[in-house]
C-alpha cells in the first residue's frame, strides 16, 4: 500500500499545500518519513489526512472560478465504523464549500472498501452544492454496488459513463467540462 501515491502530473497546475484557501495549506510533506497507516499498512505520505482513521485524500486541483474541485481518494470508506463521510463533509468538502466550490469530481478508484451508514452527511453535502454536482470516477464495482444498494447514487453520482474513464488523459478544465458534459445529459439538460 506503501506504493500507492496521488496523482502527480498537475502538480504544475495546482498544489494544495500552496494555496491559502486549502484545508491542506502549508503543510509538509516527506518522501521518506511514513507517518500514516490503515490498519497495519503504512501508506504513502503524499496522502493527506483529514481525521479518518482509513481514508486519505489529494486534492488535485481546485478552480475557483468554475466552483470545481477534483478529489482523488485512497483507503477504506468505512461509514460504519468510523463515520468517514463526516470527516470527509467536515474538515475537507465543508471548507471547500464555503470557497465557493459546488461541483465535487471525487476519483475512487483506489478506494478499496466501502461501509455505508446513514446518508445525513451526503444528504447535507447534495443540499449544499445546489447548482453543482458530486461525481465518484472510477470507482470499482463492489463499491458502486454498496453505494446503490444504501441508495447513496441519489446524491452522488455513479457508473456509467463515468466508470473506465481515462482522466489521466486529460488537463483538468477538460476533464471538468467533460464530466459537466455528461452531468448535464443525465439530468437531460
Amino acid at each position: 500500500m506503501h506504493a500507492i501515491e496521488p496523482y502527480y502530473n498537475w502538480r504544475h497546475l495546482y498544489i494544495a499545500s500552496e494555496d491559502e484557501r486549502s484545508p491542506f495549506y502549508g503543510r509538509e510533506y516527506s518522501e521518506f518519513e511514513f507517518r500514516h497507516a490503515i490498519y497495519n499498512y503504512v501508506i504513502h505520505p503524499q496522502w493527506d489526512e483529514f481525521g479518518s482513521a482509513t481514508l486519505f485524500s489529494k486534492v488535485l486541483y481546485v478552480d475557483y472560478d468554475r466552483h470545481f474541485c477534483i478529489i482523488e481518494l485512497f483507503g477504506e470508506w468505512n461509514d460504519v465504523l468510523y463515520n468517514d463521510i463526516s470527516f470527509l463533509k467536515r474538515q475537507l468538502v465543508d471548507h471547500l464549500t464555503e470557497e465557493g466550490i459546488n461541483s465535487f469530481l471525487l476519483i475512487g478508484e483506489n478506494i478499496l472498501n466501502f461501509y455505508a451508514g446513514d446518508d445525513d452527511y451526503y444528504s447535507e453535502w447534495f443540499d449544499d452544492v445546489e447548482d453543482g454536482w458530486i461525481v465518484g470516477l472510477n470507482f470499482r464495482e463492489h463499491i458502486l454496488y454498496e453505494f446503490v444498494s444504501n441508495k447513496l447514487d441519489y446524491y452522488i453520482a455513479f457508473g456509467g459513463g463515468f466508470n473506465g474513464f481515462n482522466w489521466r488523459a486529460l488537463k483538468p478544465i477538460t476533464l471538468f467540462e467533460k464530466i459537466e458534459g455528461m452531468v448535464m445529459k443525465r439530468l437531460g439538460g
